[in-house]
């Protein structure tokens, strides 16, 4: 099944390329790009594949120049910080474990979580400031939405499951910013993503069970 999925995913990516550099599609080639690396990255994120870093590395690539021309600054500006936080995630994923052995899924601790959230209102309130002074199109959805990125991203990186809870609300306002900017291919990307997001939590959280119930057998 898992090999029929990457036949798919490879015809369809090669298709949506062609028909963008083609412009049989209204669809920039940066956008299509973006698309395919995306889809792939959290396909990859929800088996726990570490290959999803690298791949997660071309996307940010591809979304700061897209979102760059778009003017969403703070998504643009994002993609920075994902390649910084990419590649400690990928280091994270292979050493942070015991011994420095590949890490497994977790669960946050209280404390964790109580400091994820904390960011969250305080970083908004920042961006939103610097935004509006940068013209931004969108600055309070531009400014949440980077906010529970970082967030969502920093619990990636610790390979906690709650990582879940923070991509699913930022995919959902995602999905109505794109729109409003008339980015639909990647409006369609954030649909995938937030299916994918709930994938992802139901196959983390079966992993995270199985493990327990090792621990306790």
């Amino acid at each position: 099944m898992k090999r029929f999925d990457v036949w798919l995913g490879i015809i369809l990516s090669a298709l949506v390329i062609v028909a963008s550099w083609q412009q049989w599609l209204p669809i920039p080639l940066t956008e299509a790009l973006g698309f395919i690396t995306g889809a792939a990255c959290v396909y990859l994120v929800v088996q726990q594949n570490i290959w999803n870093f690298p791949l997660g590395l071309a996307n940010n690539i591809f979304f700061l120049v897209l979102f760059g021309q778009a003017r969403l600054f703070a998504d643009a500006g994002l993609q920075i910080v994902y390649i910084v936080l990419g590649v400690q995630g990928w280091y994270n994923w292979l050493y942070g474990g015991k011994d420095r052995t590949a890490l497994k899924v977790e669960r946050a601790s209280s404390r964790l979580l109580l400091l994820t959230l904390g960011f969250i209102p305080l970083g908004t309130w920042l961006l939103v400031l610097i935004l509006r002074a940068m013209n931004g199109a969108a600055p309070l959805l531009d400014a949440v939405t980077t906010a529970l990125s970082l967030a969502a991203q920093f619990l990636l990186n610790r390979k906690v499951i709650e990582n879940w809870w923070f991509w699913i609300v930022a995919d959902v306002i995602y999905i109505y910013l794109y729109i409003t900017r008339g980015l639909h291919l990647t409006a369609v990307l954030y649909v995938v993503f937030l299916c994918l997001c709930i994938a992802g939590f139901i196959s983390w959280q079966r992993a995270l069970r199985n493990k327990e119930a090792a621990s306790n057998g």
